[in-house]
């Protein structure tokens, strides 16, 4: 879906009033950004008996990405959708404020468009690398993967050199643009690539392995002067695949992560009916646009769907809208939460703890959480293990803490 004369403005004023914030735009379907709105406005929010979240800092600019600088002690960047990144320290007892500017980037930011992921390399303490995903302002409609440098001991205070784009891909419409990027435990990055927009993948991106559109990538960034293809993906020698493909059939992964036993655990964004959590492995059909989630889309029955694999959990309409990706909890507040998987609806407020599945073709164990007041954009963890999430609509960062 798109958000067309709504937009982004139209978002923000519907927070001003009141109506919960609650407007997709992440390439959710299933009727008018205002209906949902609407429908969302005079429901009761659910407390939770378990958790709550604490607002550790505010004054954000519709953030989208949070990371922790590896090796520090609460230091953070928040990316703005708009094109800025900014320095948070967090973990100290009062609300923190934005710091100093890392980087402004001339972006895209209408519609599902921007600066939308940061990912330091694995030895960014040593070598300064971190990677980004936007959308540039200039030239054709597309999405960039490029490599930027800036020691750490810089951050805030040096502008970073951009040092080499490693892809662009482009894009034939304004949403599903996927956005985040992460390095595996392999030391490869992984980039989540939506179907390309519009409604229902009117190109048939998810299926085609010609495309990167409708994917998740995975490339080897430490070669030159590009990148690398690493020598065990599942397409390197598939007669016209992109050999970049680890897997596909994804409609709008937003947000993923890997767990402590190095599995790739995404949250792609449905269509009409459903919002599913897959756990991705190499050369995986996670099924779009033959299937949402579990179940047939095009045709709505008797789908070719042999091979295709099931997510490990889907949520319907009656429960949220567009899910947003989490991170498992490894910290030491929360005993319950332990070793499981965070994550929520950025239209609902809805949050859920997902207990992973030992083995494929089983599905995960949730608990839900409850209902907040909150539009979720992203998940993060620190290096203590503890959970936070961004505010896009009122532009916070928070923390996720017992009751």
């Amino acid at each position: 879906m798109r958000l067309g004369v709504w937009g982004w403005t139209a978002l923000a004023t519907l927070a001003v009033v009141g109506l919960v914030a609650r407007v997709v735009w992440r390439g959710q379907g299933g009727g008018s950004a205002v209906s949902q709105a609407m429908a969302l406005e005079d429901a009761r929010l659910e407390a939770s008996p378990l958790v709550r979240w604490r607002t550790v800092a505010s004054g954000f600019t519709q953030p989208v990405d949070l990371q922790f600088v590896p090796g520090s002690d609460g230091l953070a960047v928040v990316l703005e959708k708009q094109g800025h990144v900014r320095l948070v320290q967090l973990g100290g007892d009062g609300e923190a404020s934005p710091g100093a500017e890392v980087l402004s980037l001339p972006v895209r930011g209408n519609s599902e468009l921007g600066l939308l992921g940061w990912a330091f390399h694995p030895s960014y303490r040593e070598n300064g690398l971190f990677y980004l995903n936007d959308n540039p302002l200039e030239g054709a409609l597309r999405t960039r993967i490029s490599e930027w440098q800036l020691p750490v001991a810089q951050l805030g205070q040096q502008p970073p050199r951009l040092l080499r784009v490693l892809l662009e891909i482009d894009q034939p419409y304004q949403n599903h643009d996927g956005g985040q990027v992460e390095f595996g435990p392999d030391g490869f990055l992984y980039i989540g690539m939506g179907d390309g927009g519009s409604r229902a993948d009117p190109q048939g991106n998810g299926q085609n392995l010609g495309a990167l559109l409708g994917k998740m990538l995975r490339i080897d960034v430490n070669a030159q002067p590009s990148y690398a293809v690493p020598p065990d993906n599942p397409f390197l020698h598939t007669p016209g695949a992109r050999p970049e493909i680890w897997a596909y059939g994804m409609r709008n992964p937003w947000r993923f992560t890997f767990d402590p036993r190095g599995r790739l655990i995404a949250g792609d964004v449905g269509q009409d009916r459903f919002e599913e959590v897959d756990w991705v492995e190499r050369g995986d059909n996670q099924g779009w646009n033959v299937r949402e989630a579990a179940h047939c889309f095009a045709p709505p029955e008797g789908c070719a769907s042999a091979g295709m694999i099931d997510p490990i959990f889907e949520y319907g309409r009656d429960a949220g809208n567009s899910i947003t990706g989490g991170q498992v909890y490894l910290g030491q507040r929360i005993p319950r939460l332990r070793d499981r998987y965070v994550f929520g609806d950025y239209v609902s407020g809805r949050l859920w703890s997902l207990q992973l599945p030992e083995r494929r073709g089983e599905r995960g164990q949730a608990e839900y959480l409850g209902r907040f007041e909150h539009t979720f954009s992203a998940f993060a963890r620190d290096a203590r293990g503890e959970l936070y999430a961004l505010d896009h609509t009122r532009g916070l960062v928070l923390r996720l803490d017992p009751i």
